[in-house]
């Protein structure tokens, strides 16, 4: 039986494990969590931390390991590709793209390289002085260069609060670098890239729908539609930058997500991720297009290829005339009562996948607010047209009724109805 390392344990990464499992691959899990998620079905696990790397070189090689992935993490790609380096097996995560890709100062500095245009910003460390930028006014968004999911990051309207975040932003940073730059508001789109021999294609791009509810915090995602509206404008505009950028950073495999502020037709590059989502596009890219990235990756660990070679005539990023959406349910801070209605959301044809992260007598903390941790469940939807769309939301909206212990609601919000023009 082939033997697997994966590096990350969290709720993403459990469904890779459980795929990998039903490819009948001895799967084995590293995380320092003992409880992390994606243990719960593993073959073996370990507390290790991932970027441990000679212990878990030292782990491979003792127990015979063929190959090793990375999960739904983002800062865990650094390790993965030196561990993988150090026991000479396949990674697609070369130097230059995890210099690129896999931190926030490092993309920065890349598309000013290669004249792909990001957020105007700048960083601040431990021994800068705290003061507001003068070339940007506020407000300003401020995260850690090499944290994701919301952690640590938040939105700055005055100086009082500026220097707060700054110095909370500087905690959650490894490096002790946070970058502060023009909070945007207008479109936030992404683009997904699936790389195959040197070659990119663009596989998927959506809308990312957001909430600000709950205040200054990073704005959290409640949804995605597909394609997104800006796609023609995209593939005219940037997709062929983009292309050449690849090929200079000499990526031959792997998958990557890009998101883009767009505002009068300019697209603002930010936050890259070069392996799988938390959004899950690989879910609906499965269903409609009939290829699936985790199959795809979990075979590239052992054999070096991604996919077949019939991959290029399947891949298409306008889904084949049909739209799809994930619907992302956060939750308000309480401990979880009841839920009512996931179960016939499950069986609903437009349904083609549920993840849900809770259960009844689960607590949803303050700290988690603002990022990822509040997710209850991604629902992913996939219909001929936008109006239908609309009618699942609205439906899945009566069906589905999370409560605290006093009976209270705590589902944070729903996304708006979708105007459908904008989509035809």
């Amino acid at each position: 039986m082939k033997k697997l390392i994966i590096l990350g344990g969290n709720p993403e990464t459990a469904i890779l494990v459980d795929i990998a499992i039903s490819m009948g691959i001895y799967t084995i899990v590293v995380d320092p969590n003992p409880n992390a998620p994606a243990k719960k079905n593993a073959s073996e696990t370990y507390d290790i931390d991932g970027f441990e790397v000679d212990k878990i070189v030292q782990l491979a090689k003792d127990l015979k390991v063929d190959a090793v992935l990375v999960g739904v993490a983002d800062i865990l790609v650094k390790p993965y590709g030196e561990i993988c380096e150090k026991l000479n097996i396949p990674t697609y995560a070369n130097k230059e793209a995890i210099e690129a890709f896999c931190s926030k100062d490092g993309f920065k500095r890349y598309c000013e390289k290669f004249n792909i245009q990001d957020i105007p910003g700048t960083y601040l460390d431990n021994n800068s002085s705290i003061e507001k930028p003068e070339n940007i006014a506020y407000p300003l968004m401020i995260k850690p260069v090499d944290n994701g999911g919301g952690v640590g990051m938040k939105i700055c309207r005055d100086d009082k609060d500026f220097q707060e975040s700054v110095k909370t932003a500087l905690n959650f940073s490894k490096k002790g670098v946070v970058l502060v730059e023009k909070y945007m508001e207008c479109d936030d789109m992404a683009v997904y890239y699936t790389f195959r021999n040197g070659i990119p294609y663009l596989s998927a791009t959506y809308d990312r729908i957001t909430t600000k509810i709950q205040g200054d915090f990073s704005p959290v995602g409640i949804g995605a539609i597909y394609p997104s509206k800006n796609t023609d404008l995209f593939v005219k505009k940037i997709h062929p930058k983009l292309s050449d950028f690849f090929k200079k950073l000499n990526i031959q495999n792997g998958v990557l997500n890009l998101q883009f502020f767009v505002e009068n037709d300019v697209f603002y590059a930010y936050d890259p991720g070069f392996r799988l989502q938390g959004e899950a596009p690989h879910i609906h890219l499965a269903h409609i297009n009939g290829f699936d990235h985790r199959k795809m990756l979990i075979n590239f660990a052992f054999t070096g290829v991604l996919g077949d070679d019939d991959f290029p005539e399947k891949n298409d990023y306008m889904f084949k005339g049909k739209k799809a959406c994930t619907i992302w349910v956060l939750l308000k801070e309480g401990t979880i009562n009841s839920i009512k209605g996931i179960s016939e959301i499950k069986a609903d044809k437009n349904v083609i996948f549920v993840l849900d992260r809770f259960k009844e007598g689960d607590v949803v903390k303050k700290e988690w607010l603002g990022t990822e941790r509040q997710v209850f469940s991604r629902i992913y939807v996939v219909a001929d047209s936008i109006e239908e769309l609309n009618s699942k939301m609205s439906e899945f909206k009566n069906k589905l009724v999370i409560t605290d212990n006093s009976g209270k609601n705590m589902i944070l919000t729903w996304p708006e109805t979708i105007i459908s023009e904008n989509y035809n």
